[in-house]
């Protein structure tokens, strides 16, 4: 299609906005987009529906049917009440939990949501405020709703927002509930199906009772109290990054019993234009400098941080050399799950039935601990609906010990089902009393990992491809790695290729065989013999495609450590250059 058609088309579909179906200021945004020479931001707000998908949805905020606005909200939201309405047909009442981070226009969007449900005739339980992802998922549960919804883009940039959908058991939507509701949205065709008018009697505003529930629980999964109690002022610098951690994790910690924790003033104050910072992503530096700098004048022991939506953790460590350094989102989950299973077996509690959960892109040494530990572990697709998916098919017959992902997420509990900051952040603090008990700092205890289970090494490098072009371009590169692989990277011949798209598993000799696999997902890994594993994947949320390295270097001793960081970071260039980015 040429550009002057592709106008045509988004300027007829942009007209349909300038009915009276729709508010003034809707309209008049349409106008202005309409009456500009350039047409580029008419084309990116209409060249397509803001698709709600399996993660819900997630967009620039604006006028169109490519963004985040009332009306592409309420539309998913419509098709979502009707589905609860055929799924659930025979419970006397459906109820839904409605939650939000402190993005502009979350809590507008969040009662636009609940007034949708309400209209409905469905429950409608409305936080008072915003509150932490983790919160909403717990609060499904333990309200005994048959769904939920959170208005929030996560760590994405303030110009987002987005609009994840939960089910009955506090997980994101899977299969076959997600075709489903994606149906029942798609049905929706004009701006008058949706029901806008809210009914108050069927909407009930929750806070601190819900607060104090989630926190109890959380207290549960303490297991150093004694540790906690010797080492209770131990210096812990925290920061939300301006979101929605900035009550419940100070008052987590808190009641763990921590007594020194030291905020951060200019980002205890939530903001969805995060004015401190350029991203208010935790996996970013120049995130945590704020907290970095106050950690240095302060002499802190830790360091930690949530994303807006306090479902991601960061976390800085002191290194050899007694600077401050940021640690990835693998050695996270690395540090935490040896601290679960270390713990569960001093304490005789680990059984052989229990397990911990990962996803395929996040470093095999975890596999290396569940072995040595004799701990199950399962894979699971990225995302922690499918680590949530893992739990669900173990409930009542297995303990689920911990789960996590390289992008910076950990769920240490089942009561809740989405990757959760509040606890993580908890645990981590215990994590490093128990360690001083040990006469380890943070540092002393990842080295004794990689010591135990093997060196490696982890970087996640996106490709940013915005727009319709952007998408094309990213399509376009899945398809050359598809019909073209590598085969060598960084010096090693590919001795394997796992393609998620079709299941299959290309071996060196060239036999194909098939993985067991819940569903199929664009996703491709390449093995290599010296023990490299590359994955490739575009991303579901955000205009890019995501590769995500991790390389092996040898290790014999504590004082090989820079040496193995060193060889891996010169194989981690050599795998970016055979691959072109």
């Amino acid at each position: 299609m040429d550009n002057q058609e592709l106008v045509k088309q988004v300027t007829a579909k942009a007209q349909q906005w300038l009915s009276d179906a729709y508010d003034d200021e809707t309209r008049a945004e349409v106008r202005r987009m309409l009456d500009n020479d350039d047409k580029t931001e008419l084309i990116e707000s209409f060249y397509k529906d803001l698709e709600f998908g399996t993660g819900g949805l997630r967009g620039i905020m604006g006028a169109g049917t490519n963004r985040m606005n009332i009306y592409t909200v309420g539309a998913a939201t419509q098709g979502l009440a009707n589905y609860l309405k055929e799924a659930f047909k025979d419970l006397p009442e459906i109820s839904v939990v409605v939650g939000h981070d402190v993005r502009n226009n979350s809590r507008h969007f969040a009662e636009i949501v609940a007034d949708i449900f309400s209209a409905n005739g469905i429950k409608a339980y409305l936080f008072d405020s915003f509150r932490p992802t983790p919160e909403l998922s717990f609060a499904i549960r333990h309200l005994g709703c048959q769904s939920g919804v959170n208005i929030t883009a996560s760590h994405n940039p303030k110009e987002y927002n987005g609009y994840k959908a939960y089910w009955s058991d506090g997980a994101q939507i899977i299969a076959p509930h997600d075709v489903n509701i994606i149906n029942n949205v798609e049905k929706i065709k004009d701006v008058s199906e949706i029901k806008f008018k809210g009914n108050p009697d069927k909407i009930q505003i929750i806070g601190k009772e819900v607060d104090d529930a989630f926190l109890t629980a959380i207290k549960g999964l303490s297991l150093s109290p004694d540790a906690i109690k010797r080492h209770h002022d131990l210096k812990i610098v925290y920061t939300p990054i301006h979101g929605t951690g900035v009550k419940m994790i100070p008052e987590s910690l808190a009641n763990y019993g921590f007594t020194n924790i030291i905020h951060v003033p200019e980002q205890d104050i939530p903001d969805g234009n995060f004015p401190t910072v350029v991203s208010p992503n935790p996996e970013v530096p120049s995130a945590m400098a704020m907290a970095i700098a106050k950690a240095k004048e302060v002499n802190a022991d830790l360091i930690v941080a949530s994303d807006p939506d306090a479902d991601r953790i960061g976390c800085v460590i002191r290194d050899n050399n007694g600077e401050y350094q940021l640690i990835n989102g693998n050695q996270i989950v690395m540090i935490l799950l040896c601290y679960i299973i270390t713990r569960n077996v001093e304490l005789g509690r680990l059984k052989p039935s229990d397990y911990i959960v990962k996803t395929i892109v996040t470093t095999e040494t975890i596999k290396s601990i569940a072995d040595k530990n004799n701990v199950k572990m399962f894979d699971c697709y990225t995302g922690f609906k499918w680590i949530a998916a893992v739990i669900r098919d173990h409930e009542g017959t297995a303990r689920y010990l911990g789960g996590g992902e390289e992008s910076y997420g950990f769920l240490a509990e089942d009561f809740a089902r989405d990757k959760d900051a509040v606890s993580a952040i908890s645990l981590m603090a215990e994590v490093c009393a128990w360690a001083k008990d040990k006469n380890l700092d943070f540092m002393g205890m990842l080295q004794d990992i990689y010591l135990k289970y093997g060196f490696s090494h982890e970087e996640g490098i996106s490709v940013v491809r915005p727009g319709k072009t952007g998408a094309e371009e990213i399509q376009a590169m899945m398809k050359n790695f598809r019909e073209n692989p590598p085969k060598t990277l960084g010096g090693s011949p590919v001795t394997l290729i796992k393609d998620y798209a079709d299941l299959n598993v290309t071996h060196a000799d060239g036999t194909v065989t098939k993985m067991d696999m819940p569903a199929t997902s664009n996703v491709l890994q390449f093995f290599t013999e010296d023990g490299s594993k590359i994955s490739v994947r575009p991303s579901g949320t955000e205009p890019k495609i995501k590769f995500y390295m991790e390389v092996k270097a040898p290790m014999p001793t504590v004082a090989d450590y820079d040496k193995a960081n060193a060889d891996a970071k010169a194989k981690i260039e050599a795998l970016k250059h055979d691959l072109g980015i």
